[in-house]
This record gives structure tokens, C-alpha cells and sequence, in this order.
């Protein structure tokens, strides 16, 4: 039986990750400091023999056995891996090297979770793998732009010097039920606005673009990835490329949650990106792989989600855990 390691496997992603593989029969050890990630978000799995769960920071090296590595942990919203940058860079680098230091041990296959972010503020739209991005390396969200940039560094080297079977896949933006009410990401942000009939906030002018990808279309993706031929080594850019303004997204939640929210507007963070869609060429080539998830479908999803922890954990929403 195949034995897969997920870290940060209490997350959003993670959890969600760690579902899908012990639906395939394999085991699942899942680690995780629950910095970002949740207990709640893999309460249901504990009483799985296959599952095990092992808190763990993976800036300090791990000794386990293990088949498969899919390195997820870090936190991935601006305002997580802002508030403490050392450690965002720390998780990034040091996490990559010590789980790569451990795949080498067990001739093991690891995939690391990039990101989008690896782009900066493009330059050229849409995205392609080939571009190497426009990055800010001392801006406010460098520590993590530039940590997963480094993290993609160590995994084409331990490929190269070690014949490592490595795997990066570079994710665009994802959301779905599980996502923190308090991550600060867009999608979160305005159905929490929205179904509290709060005044849904837009920094800038609204048109910046992002590309809204669900979640079970992006852990399908990940998981054809790592099941790839081992000369498949990305990166791999898995995303929707349906791209929307951030105004037609809070237009969109409003609709769908009908609320009576009204949008105001706030000056645009330092860095933020104005564009942001995936070209995944490669993906449908090499993966077959291409979303299916309409957005307004996954909203709902999603809205539903927030409405039932509204209700049943409103400490949680209000960040008074």
C-alpha cells in the first residue's frame, strides 16, 4: 500500500488533498504546525486507519517512511505569510530543503506546491511557464514571491545533481469550501461581507483581474501531476483561465447570496498584482487536464459553506478563536 505524505495537509488544499488520495486507497500521513491550517478541517479523517496526522514544523528536518511527498505547507495569503515574513521565507526554503533532504533518503516522488506568485506583477498576460515574472524582491509580499521562487530553485537542483523524481506545480488562485474566514483573500472576503450584509471592500478601482479556480478541480490537477511520467517535472501551471474583474466577483457574490451589501473601495496594497490568468497549455498536454467548474457554481459551493460556519461557529468567523 502506497504510503503519501501531505504537509500542510490540515489546510485548505491539504485537507482536501489528503481525502482524495485516501479515496485511492492509500495512506495518508498528514503534517502540519496548524499556523494556517485547521483541526477541523481533518476531524473526520482521525478515525481512519490509513490516516495519521503528525504536528510537525517542516523547518526541521522529518524521519518517517514514505512513498510520495506533496509539499503544501506555507501559508498562502497575504495576510498569513506577511505576518511573520522570516518564517514564510524559513517554511519556503528550509521546508523544501529538509522535505527534499527526505525524499532523496527514500528515492521517494515530491511534488511542491508553487504558485502564481512566482510571476509577480506580470508583464505579459496571459501567463506562460517560460516567463520568468516580475517580482519585487524587497517588497511587502517578496517573502513569499521570492521563498516559493527559491523553493522551485532547490527542487530543479536536487533534480539535477541527485536524479530526484521531482514534480512543481504552479497554482493560481483557489477557492472552495475550507478556505479561513480570515485568510484576507478575495473570495472569503466578500461572501463573509456579503452574507453579514457588510459593506463589501475593493481595493483599487475593481479592475484587476484574477483567474477563480475550484478546489476540486485544482487537487485533480495536482494529483494527475504527481502521477506523471517521472521526465514530466514541470512546473505546470493549474488554474482556471476563465478571468474576471475583482468588481464582477463581489457583483457576483452579491447576486448570489442576495445581500445587501454596497461595494467600497480602498487604495490598492503595495504589489498587487493587476493581472493574474493562467495559460495551461501544458496542463491540458500533458495532465488532460482542464477545470470544469463554472465560477457562479463553485461560489455557491462556497457561499454555502460560509452560511453553515456563520451559524454553527460564529466565534471562528469573528477571529475570537
Amino acid at each position: 500500500m502506497k504510503r503519501v505524505l501531505v504537509t500542510g495537509g490540515s489546510g485548505f488544499l491539504g485537507s482536501w488533498l489528503c481525502e482524495k488520495i485516501l479515496e485511492k486507497g492509500c495512506e495518508v500521513i498528514c503534517v502540519d504546525n496548524f499556523f494556517t491550517g485547521a483541526k477541523r478541517n481533518i476531524y473526520h479523517l482521525l478515525d481512519n486507519p490509513k490516516f495519521e496526522l503528525i504536528r510537525h514544523d517542516v523547518t526541521f528536518p522529518l524521519y518517517i517512511e514514505c512513498d510520495e511527498i506533496y509539499n503544501l505547507a506555507c501559508p498562502a495569503s497575504p495576510i498569513h505569510y506577511q505576518h511573520d515574513p522570516v518564517q514564510t521565507v524559513k517554511t519556503c526554503v528550509h521546508g523544501a530543503i529538509n522535505m527534499l533532504g527526505l525524499a532523496k533518503r527514500l528515492n521517494a516522488k515530491i511534488l511542491q506546491a508553487s504558485t502564481s506568485e512566482v510571476y509577480g506583477d506580470p508583464a505579459i498576460h496571459p501567463q506562460v511557464e517560460e516567463y520568468w515574472g516580475n517580482v519585487n524582491p524587497i517588497g511587502i509580499r517578496s517573502c513569499y514571491d521570492e521563498g516559493k521562487r527559491c523553493a522551485e530553485t532547490l527542487f530543479n537542483c536536487y533534480r539535477m545533481q541527485n536524479s530526484l523524481r521531482t514534480k512543481i506545480i504552479r497554482i493560481f488562485n483557489t477557492y472552495g469550501p475550507r478556505m479561513h474566514p480570515h485568510d484576507g483573500r478575495v473570495v472569503s472576503n466578500f461572501i463573509l461581507q456579503a452574507l453579514q450584509n457588510k459593506d463589501i471592500t475593493i481595493y483599487g478601482d475593481g479592475s484587476q483581474t484574477r483567474s477563480f479556480c475550484y478546489r476540486d478541480d485544482l487537487i485533480d490537477g495536482m494529483i494527475k501531476l504527481m502521477a506523471t511520467p517521472d521526465e514530466v517535472t514541470g512546473p505546470v501551471n493549474v488554474g482556471n483561465p476563465g478571468e474576471f474583474t475583482i468588481l464582477q466577483l463581489a457583483e457576483n457574490v452579491i447576486d448570489l447570496t442576495g445581500s445587501n451589501s454596497k461595494i467600497i473601495r480602498m487604495p490598492l496594497p503595495a504589489d498587487d498584482p493587476k493581472q493574474r490568468k493562467p495559460d495551461i497549455s501544458k496542463a491540458q498536454k500533458l495532465l488532460n487536464w482542464q477545470p470544469t467548474t463554472p465560477l457562479r457554481e463553485g461560489l455557491l459551493k462556497t457561499i454555502a459553506y460560509f452560511d453553515e460556519l456563520l451559524k454553527t461557529e460564529p466565534e471562528f468567523c469573528r477571529g475570537e478563536e
